[in-house]
């Protein structure tokens, strides 16, 4: 037997996965993250903390699955993608990982916008947000003296790479699956632009070799091999970033092939062949996916899944102190499918957060249209409504960008797709099948393919995924529906447009 392990380093944790060279399963492990946030707006990561998750989360699948080590013929990391940790020349971090969630780098978003925002979407593919431009400026101008000795800035997964392979910070590495979110990338040729780093007093050597996700970076060294469990010598790749995985194992693969990460975010991404940036409404960030030759234009609801788990918990709370039994997203979503679209169904805007794409920092959450006659029922379909409105946005964008081929089916993944009345009305709201994959293993499934490509076990890494991926029959869009959600996207906007204008 050969086989392949594909590891996934999270937010909320990080998931390992070992499978058989035909696609198999055989083993799962999980270990939980630790975010520090030692003030507001702050959030950190022990980079060794990660590494140590990553290594006890191999060992554990190679324990439970029983294989012998000899057998594993690769390894890929995949992980966070928009945050940053700067290593010194040995290969260490001297910083802590500065986590996508962390705010501190405000200010110089709005610097990289003033002095370049236009050129960093036409040429990264994404504009200036939590990510890695403003967040290496954030360190280079308020952590000088920590800044001296970064030789290189790297994100979770090439760390845990570099570190399981003892390289050096000559050798650290970035692959192409981020860079739309550096800020000082020519996303088209793969490599960093000298003009945008010269506009931030930026020195390239600080910046990591861009190299494609199945590249071979290292093996294992023995003493890594022994804490994972594993074989010196084992290969790992580059890998990628966490959501160019996810697509990859929601089966993204072709031309057309849209995907729904129905998680804590709602994530939407479509699949192209061509890089197109979105300068316009600068909604769709545009990223290289981890099959070659393809891209993926996506944009996301910040926390578009966690208001389902919201509201549910908005309607057990009891006045005087009290909590009632909170009732079932099941039962929410039975509730739902029985209201009368014949009446006027309230609109929900879903950013309780704040919108993100495009960045409207200060939008917040709102139902509108609410009269007596409405129930629970009502503000619920509101809700999922909501996230399939958005989605429909940027669907138009898509077509408007690439062509009506680029918008013919969605895949829907993570833990939402579970709601057939959700999937009827993301189906219904843009006319398009929805189908559902039905393996959830997720970003390590992603992982494991890209690094079964690297060592060369597959020879096709868009075939391969088709073979181990497989979607289950599609919701159809209902046709009578598409007039009633042409009229819904309509006043979604316009009710979007008034909470911009009134923040």
């Amino acid at each position: 037997m050969r086989t392949v392990i594909g590891v996934d380093i999270g937010t909320q944790g990080t998931k390992a996965a070992l499978f058989s060279e035909r696609g198999e399963t055989l083993a799962q492990a999980f270990c939980p993250s630790e975010l520090h946030r030692p003030k507001p707006g702050v959030v950190e990561e022990d980079p060794e903390r990660q590494v140590r998750s990553v290594r006890q989360t191999i060992r554990s699948c190679i324990k439970k699955a029983g294989v012998d080590a000899a057998s594993i013929k690769g390894i890929g990391i995949d992980g966070q993608m928009a945050g940053v940790i700067g290593i010194n020349a040995a290969g260490r971090h001297v910083t802590h990982y500065d986590s996508w969630l962390d705010t501190r780098c405000a200010p110089y978003i709005a610097q990289m916008e003033r002095k370049a925002g236009d050129e960093i979407v036409r040429k990264a593919g994404c504009p200036p947000s939590f990510n890695h431009g403003p967040k290496i400026l954030w360190w280079m101008h308020e952590r000088k003296t920590v800044y001296r000795t970064i030789a290189s800035f790297v994100q979770p997964g090439a760390y845990a790479a570099m570190r399981l392979c003892g390289l050096d910070a000559s050798r650290a590495f970035i692959d192409t699956t981020y860079l739309h979110f550096s800020g000082f990338a020519d996303n088209r040729a793969a490599r960093w632009d000298a003009d945008l780093c010269q506009a931030f007093r930026l020195d390239p050597a600080k910046l990591a070799a861009v190299v494609a996700p199945n590249a071979l970076v290292g093996e294992l060294t023995p003493a890594m091999a022994r804490a994972c469990g594993a074989k010196a010598g084992t290969p790992v790749v580059a890998g990628c970033g966490d959501t160019a995985a996810s697509f990859l194992a929601a089966g993204a693969v072709r031309e057309g092939v849209c995907v729904d990460v129905a998680g804590t975010a709602s994530v939407f991404a479509g699949t192209t062949r061509t890089f197109a940036p979105d300068t316009e409404s600068r909604t769709l960030g545009c990223g290289r996916s981890a099959v070659p030759g393809l891209w993926h234009p996506y944009a996301y609801i910040n926390g578009g899944g966690m208001n389902l788990e919201w509201f549910r918990a908005l309607l057990a709370e009891g006045g005087g102190g009290k909590r009632r039994k909170a009732l079932s997203l099941d039962r929410l979503d039975a509730l739902a499918a029985r209201v009368d679209l014949r009446e006027e169904v309230p609109l929900f805007a879903p950013h309780l957060g704040g919108r993100v794409c495009p960045s409207q920092p200060g939008l917040r959450g709102a139902w509108t249209g609410l009269s007596w006659s409405h129930t629970a029922a009502h503000l619920y379909r509101a809700v999922l409504e909501s996230v399939a409105l958005e989605y429909a946005i940027y669907g138009k964008l898509l077509v408007n960008l690439y062509g009506r081929t680029a918008i013919q089916k969605l895949h829907v993944t993570g833990g939402g797709d579970r709601s057939a009345v959700w999937n009827a009305i993301k189906a219904d709201a843009q006319q398009i099948p929805v189908g559902l994959v039905e393996r959830t293993e997720g970003a390590p499934l992603g992982s494991a393919l890209v690094a079964g490509y690297g060592v060369g076990l597959f020879s096709d890494l868009s075939a391969t995924a088709r073979k181990w991926i497989r979607i289950r029959k599609a919701v159809r869009p209902r046709k009578a529906m598409a007039a009633y959600y042409v009229s819904r996207l309509v006043k979604y906007e316009e009710m979007l447009a008034l909470l911009e204008k009134g923040q």
